[in-house]
């Protein structure tokens, strides 16, 4: 049997700056996730990286920071089908938090049922084979028909030429015309604690990029504020 290589991931910048662009009150953080603590929340045995321990604690006085009034609280892989952390830190967030959720496709209707008591509005599909050994697609496209109504499906996957592509991409135009093309379907998250990067990104300056991306204020509050409300707590 081949021995599982668990990659050791840095720490997220431990001195963001302070953003130059102020959000708009109620502005959401549409992608970010909770690991651990480990010693309270194990991380699963099948996972293939481990990250330094980024409570809610810590996610929380980050968007105090940034100005981000609430959160989209994504499952990590590294966490498997195991919700307990993330719910845990939307049950402690006043109701300014919701997840997306990592469920193993057996998952019963009660389950379901639990979870979207708990705060989840949507399923993750994970395609990265780096992170899961299996992604059974008759089977996740089972599970996403018995899904509470009003959840929505977040699949990962990367694209095999995105590397050879990056040169050519100007990243900031590029966003532009998304927001362009549906901007009642755009929302803006941190990914933090960044569990899949090279470098390591300053999270105070993705808020400042987003701004650069968006000069509108009305289009900046759309995004940041009234779509999430839209999708997640309508």
């Amino acid at each position: 049997m081949t021995e599982r290589t668990i990659r050791l991931l840095p720490p997220p910048d431990p001195d963001p700056v302070k953003p130059k662009y102020a959000p708009p009150a109620g502005a959401c953080d549409g992608h970010c996730h909770i690991f651990g603590p480990a010693a309270r929340f194990p991380y699963a045995p099948t996972r293939t990286y481990e990250p330094p321990d980024a409570p809610k604690e810590k996610l929380a006085a980050l968007h105090r920071h940034l100005g981000l009034a609430r959160a989209i609280l994504v499952q990590a892989s590294c966490h498997g089908t195991d919700n307990a952390a993330t719910l845990d830190a939307i049950a402690r967030s006043n109701g300014k938090a919701r997840g997306v959720a990592v469920v193993d496709p057996a998952i019963s209707e009660a389950e379901l049922a639990a979870l979207h008591q708990g705060g989840m509005r949507g399923i993750r599909f994970n395609f990265l084979k780096r992170l899961v050994d299996d992604a059974p697609k008759d089977k996740f496209l089972e599970v996403a028909r018995r899904l509470p109504r009003g959840w929505h499906v977040v699949i990962y996957f990367e694209a095999d030429i995105l590397d050879e592509l990056r040169p050519f991409i100007d990243a900031i135009p590029f966003a532009r015309r998304l927001i362009a093309a549906a901007p009642d379907r755009v929302l803006w998250g941190t990914d933090f604690s960044h569990p899949n990067v090279k470098w390591m990104p300053n999270d105070g300056e993705l808020v400042d990029l987003f701004a650069k991306t968006c000069d509108d204020d009305n289009l900046r509050r759309r995004i940041l504020v009234d779509n999430p409300e839209r999708l997640y707590w309508s």
